[in-house]
């Protein structure tokens, strides 16, 4: 019998697996968390999944993620970004991940770590959602709303309300695996080992 999982992963073989290893698992390494909101902010008006196939094409376009480096692109280094067609060419995106290195690297001289900064939302715990179908799933929340207004506050672009609480997600701020889903209760164990 096979495994019952969210509906939105449907039948893409890597979809299920990021469903299945990724999706809501508690990231606190500040690399990783850095990853997942350029992603995020690219996917702003698109389907994760159309994200989720370029995912490596982006790892080498943004040299693997690296926000010390990413944080000091030139106009020369934009101008091949648009160029590359392995990746989402958005110019005002492409600019925003510049600036958000920038503002990230600003929160972890403040907070030790953007993982210090980020988790404090949330009291450094994953809230434990308890949804049955996915009409019951918000796009954004209260609280998804007071991060994406405090990162703005700090420089960051494409942060709206509904990228953050899909930040949330993708990083196990939030478990928002459906109660039926398998992967319901094994992120909860990890939210108790985190």
């Amino acid at each position: 019998m096979s495994k019952k999982r969210c509906p939105w992963c449907g039948t893409d073989p890597l979809y299920i697996a990021y469903h299945d290893t990724e999706w809501g698992v508690p990231v606190r390494d500040d690399d990783k968390l850095f990853e997942f909101l350029i992603l995020e902010t690219f996917q702003a008006g698109l389907s994760w999944i159309t994200v989720l196939r370029k995912r490596e094409n982006f790892r080498k376009a943004f040299d693997d993620f690296n926000y010390k480096k990413v944080a000091q692109y030139d106009d020369v280094k934009l101008d091949s970004l648009m160029k590359d067609p392995g990746i989402i060419r958005n110019k005002l995106k492409i600019k925003a991940t510049v600036s958000n290195a920038i503002a990230f690297m600003g929160i972890q001289k403040e907070f030790g770590s953007f993982s210090s900064y980020i988790w404090q939302f949330t009291g450094g715990q994953p809230i434990i959602n308890a949804f049955k179908t996915m009409a019951d799933v918000p796009a954004n929340t209260p609280l998804s709303d007071t991060i994406s207004a405090d990162l703005r506050k700090r420089g960051f672009k494409f942060v709206g309300s509904t990228v953050i609480y899909a930040h949330m997600q993708a990083t196990g701020m939030v478990n928002d695996h459906l109660t039926d889903c398998f992967r319901y209760s094994e992120v909860n164990k990890l939210a108790d080992i985190n």
